[in-house]
């Protein structure tokens, strides 16, 4: 079940929807009584081409997760922002989850479904992504300096990446399959009415989520480290008693959490052990500062329960550039109906932050997810006009095999089952692996224990040619500068 079957947009070949194809007026519609969708099938004669923007802009998004992945550890600056701010990973989720709503539009509009049966095969379909995500990230499969397999059930990690869009997923999805109006479409204005519901949905839960964000107290709380090795005091008590703080330790998104699926069941590596208070290395990770708070070592989880919630909303956005692809054929009108909105949502982000409501990927905050919708809007359109209005489909064919593995390529890169298998080929001695490079910080233990000297030494046996070529290249730059 690759990524682009998560959101959908084939759920057979015969019902794709394309650039430019003309609506046949005959053509059945939804019934907004019955919520039947009913069309007749396509032949292979008439069969239109494959809208191929999704698949590329999906791909185009795994490459951005497998390249931030490997080299975010040794370039903090691309990795995710520790807290407070946006960096080139911090795209990644909010793109697949822009994607997965793209999609959707076009699956419940094109598909023969009765809506009790759409719902049903919608349940199923995120329950299996959930509990993919749960074995894939909940710690059962070993790391790579750690050849042991199981986890503790005490401690299995109950949220993630593919648990956060397969709740998206499914909330969306019966959104479209119970929550719109049986509405001719003809303007934009005409667009919004058929699908007010699903607008005042994405309101609504804008709305609960700022309030419990900025209204729940949050007490104070304990934390332990198990951890073996670990030395040092294991109990920590995190003072707050505040309502409406977005810092690490004293936020309602990680309270929350703790309080509904159990701090032991949280991720256990948050990005805030990154921020200054708590590395001195910061960005990067690095030993506590004497002065560290004592929220710096506890738990917290990126993917959550409370900024799941945005996460709908970023999907829900999505959905709507779908309802574009299905109700407007023309590319001009397709293209201006997705930058005003996308420009709009961007700028809104900034101006947020610019008012202190900050971008916080952690949080998922509203700055967070208008900035990173509007983004995802505006590349989706560049897209769409490279590929599927300019025809320039050649060099993006590869970017097109990766969105349609998707899931496959997720599993293999981004869960170490790939990294696992190439740590096993080395150079000379096990420690000199290609894993090592691209990622020191999980190759070899000691390196990462004994601070960055070594971790640069070693690197630089690898990179030597190449550092060589590029003072060969500075050299020459320079001599025709100085003849000039």
């Amino acid at each position: 079940m690759p990524l682009a079957s998560v959101g959908g947009h084939h759920m057979g070949a015969h019902y794709e929807l394309v650039k430019g194809e003309e609506k046949d007026p005959h053509s059945n519609e939804m019934d907004s009584h019955s919520h039947v969708i009913s069309i007749t099938p396509l032949t292979d004669a008439s069969k239109p081409r494959r809208l191929l923007s999704l698949d590329v802009f999906r791909g185009l998004t795994v490459a951005l997760m497998i390249f931030v992945d490997d080299i975010g550890g040794l370039i903090p600056a691309i990795n995710h922002s520790p807290w407070d701010g946006v960096t080139l990973a911090d795209f990644v989720m909010p793109f697949f989850l822009f994607i997965v709503g793209v999609s959707l539009g076009l699956t419940y509009k094109m598909a023969l479904f009765h809506g009790l049966v759409a719902t049903r095969k919608a349940v199923l379909r995120a329950l299996k992504l959930f509990i993919l995500g749960v074995v894939l990230q909940g710690g059962y499969f070993h790391g790579l300096n750690d050849l042991t397999y199981g986890i503790d059930i005490q401690r299995l990690r109950l949220m993630g990446t593919l648990q956060r869009i397969a709740i998206a997923y499914l909330i969306v999805a019966l959104c479209e399959i119970w929550l719109k109006r049986d509405d001719a479409i003809t303007s934009k204005l005409s667009s919004l009415k058929k699908y007010q519901y699903q607008w005042v949905l994405a309101f609504v839960l804008t709305a609960i989520y700022m309030a419990l964000l900025y209204a729940l107290y949050v007490p104070d709380w304990d934390y332990q480290i198990s951890s073996v090795g670990f030395s040092g005091p294991n109990a920590f008590s995190v003072k707050c008693g505040v309502r409406g703080d977005t810092s690490p330790g004293c936020n309602s998104v990680g309270m929350v959490d703790r309080k509904i699926l159990g701090i032991q069941h949280l991720y256990m590596r948050p990005g805030y052990r990154r921020t200054k208070q708590c590395s001195i290395d910061s960005p990067d990770n690095g030993s506590l500062p004497p002065d560290a708070p004592s929220w710096c070592q506890a738990p917290f989880d990126p993917e959550g329960i409370l900024s799941s919630v945005m996460a709908i909303v970023t999907c829900l956005i999505g959905l709507h550039y779908g309802h574009i692809i299905v109700h407007f054929k023309d590319h001009k009108d397709r293209i201006l109906h997705w930058a005003i909105p996308a420009t709009s949502l961007a700028f809104m982000g900034f101006s947020l932050d610019l008012l202190g409501l900050h971008v916080n990927k952690n949080l998922y905050s509203l700055s967070y997810t208008c900035l990173t919708a509007g983004v995802a809007g505006l590349l989706f359109a560049g897209v769409y006009i490279l590929v599927d209005v300019c025809g320039c489909k050649r060099p993006t064919l590869f970017l097109e095999w990766m969105g349609k593995h998707a899931l496959m390529l997720y599993i293999l890169a981004a869960c170490n089952i790939l990294p696992m298998f190439l740590h096993g080929f080395y150079w000379q001695k096990p420690q000199n692996n290609i894993i090592f490079v691209c990622r020191p910080q999980s190759g070899r233990k000691e390196c990462w224990q004994t601070g960055k000297r070594e971790k640069k030494q070693f690197l630089e046996s690898f990179l030597a040619p190449l550092v060589y070529a590029d003072a060969c290249i500075a050299s020459l730059t320079a001599s025709i500068s100085a003849e000039a």
